[in-house]
């Protein structure tokens, strides 16, 4: 089969630009970051002013109640406070693998030489995040074997206790869309429905406060997080 010379030439360039894709792509780097880091959750922080969430675990919410020898233990609470203990004083290094839908960084941390996620779950802190990534399923394995943290207390897994939680706030607000949009004297914060203040958050619409259907609404309105 004979090319006509504008085939040839349009060819030329298609590979010409499939050639540069693919350099790219072999050229293409993780973004780095380092620097302190400061916690919002057990399995989210800020590092070096870039909101980071740790890659192939789900850390309890903060206001996730699990039952514990006849009483309750805050588990979120547990998994920010030996995250905050893991970073204290120290650099921690990201290496980023891609954003969330939320704009926050998914990366793998370390301080001190040691991985932050793996030590969440190694300690029963955090679940491997399997519909994700299957990175710390070795680690969950000798946790539940060793019945420590969430696998001595009953404990609904996080994403189980989020969806519980918005499917029950959802039915009370204006179309089902469950997060709170308030105004305080910290600005415009919003909560969603395993935040520890959303239960005791109001909202007027006379004060600029509104409903929100989901985090990116919320973010793109100008609200942000509320901190725990």
């Amino acid at each position: 089969m004979k090319l006509e010379v504008r085939d040839a030439s349009r060819l030329g360039a298609i590979l010409g630009i499939c050639l540069s894709l693919f350099a790219n792509m072999a050229t293409a780097s993780p973004r780095h970051i380092a620097g302190t880091a400061r916690v919002i959750d057990g399995d989210t922080l800020s590092v070096a002013g870039t909101m980071v969430r740790l890659e192939g675990i789900d850390a309890p919410e903060l206001a996730q109640l699990c039952p514990l020898e006849g009483g309750s233990w805050r588990a979120g609470d547990a998994a920010r406070a030996y995250l905050a203990h893991l970073v204290s004083r120290k650099t921690v290094t990201c290496t980023g693998m891609g954003e969330d839908k939320y704009g926050r960084l998914i990366a793998r941390c370390r301080a001190n030489g040691r991985d932050l996620a793996a030590q969440l779950v190694r300690e029963g802190l955090a679940w491997a995040f399997v519909r994700y990534s299957k990175t710390f399923v070795d680690q969950e394995a000798v946790a539940r074997r060793a019945r420590i943290g969430i696998w001595r207390a009953q404990c609904a897994p996080a994403w189980s206790y989020r969806r519980a939680r918005w499917t029950s706030e959802a039915v009370a607000a204006p179309a089902g869309c469950a997060i709170k949009g308030n105004v305080s004297r910290h600005g415009r914060i919003y909560h969603m429905p395993w935040d520890r203040w959303y239960g005791c958050t109001r909202i007027d619409p006379t004060l600029g406060e509104r409903w929100f259907c989901d985090e990116r609404e919320a973010r793109e309105a100008g609200w942000r997080r509320a901190a725990s």
